[in-house]
């Protein structure tokens, strides 16, 4: 399938986002540079866009369904302990701000696992409720571990199970308190869809949330790297908010400031 030239291999991510903010003074939004990551115009198959995916509530919606709003797609676990809790955190923020803006209705935030083995419906909300200020417009999302391979596969999205580093201290589940069994490693990107369903732009990075906090419960969990991610992120190779509102500014033609 088509993937190589869209994907990112390890670019410069955080050197474009003044000049995208000063193209936001009127009239149109310059596209995003290259160097915040990659413009693509990809439609999407009707086979990837209309296979069922689980709402946290139980509910079954797709792709397609999104068609009229903006959307931006983050891969994630709710089991990850070094990284997931800031792509999760940053999603919400990108989704605070949007609604700021007055936009929350015309934009869509979605989560879809990694792990659909583990991450059911009930596990998700659970997850959701850790982030007591999420916006109305972010949705986790699952599907059968045959639709969730299609999905990640067709946007060129890696993962694979892998064992639990081995240490004398095991990591912990943060709902059950058990030892985690094992991980999903993955890629880590941001995939932009305008409003006709197109693939429009990617951002491949780990996010960077600056100083806004992720959910104690989760923050407790983070191994070593995750809390190496959590202080110092590559200043370089990493994704903020501003960066994330950035894009979602050229997709929809308007001017966004920060949620205050």
């Amino acid at each position: 399938m088509r993937r190589t030239a869209r994907r990112l291999g390890g670019g410069v991510v955080a050197a474009a986002v003044l000049s995208l903010v000063a193209a936001c003074g009127g009239g149109h939004v310059a596209e995003p540079p290259a160097s915040l990551g990659a413009p693509v115009d990809f439609a999407i198959p009707d086979s990837i866009a209309n296979l069922p995916l689980i709402k946290s509530d139980g509910s079954t919606t797709t792709l397609a369904a999104y068609r009229g709003k903006t959307v931006m797609i983050a891969d994630y676990l709710t089991l990850c302990t070094d990284i997931c809790p800031m792509i999760s955190a940053n999603v919400t923020a990108v989704g605070r701000a949007l609604e700021h803006n007055g936009l929350g209705g015309d934009v869509a935030l979605l989560e879809i696992t990694v792990d659909p083995q583990r991450d059911t419906p009930a596990r998700m909300r659970a997850y959701q409720k850790l982030f007591p200020d999420a916006p109305a417009n972010w949705t986790l999302l699952t599907a059968t571990p045959a639709n969730v391979a299609a999905v990640w596969k067709y946007f060129g999205v890696d993962y694979f199970k892998e064992k639990e580093a081995g240490s004398k201290r095991p990591a912990l589940d943060w709902l059950t308190h058990k030892p985690v069994a094992y991980d999903v490693g993955h890629a880590d990107d941001l995939i932009f869809l305008d409003a006709a369903g197109h693939e429009r732009f990617v951002i491949n990075g780990e996010p960077n949330v600056g100083n806004a906090p992720i959910p104690v419960a989760l923050a407790k969990t983070l191994t070593k790297q995750g809390q190496r991610n959590l202080t110092h992120p590559n200043p370089v190779t990493t994704w903020t908010v501003s960066q994330g509102l950035a894009v979602f500014s050229w997709l929809l033609d308007k001017k966004l400031s920060a949620a205050s």
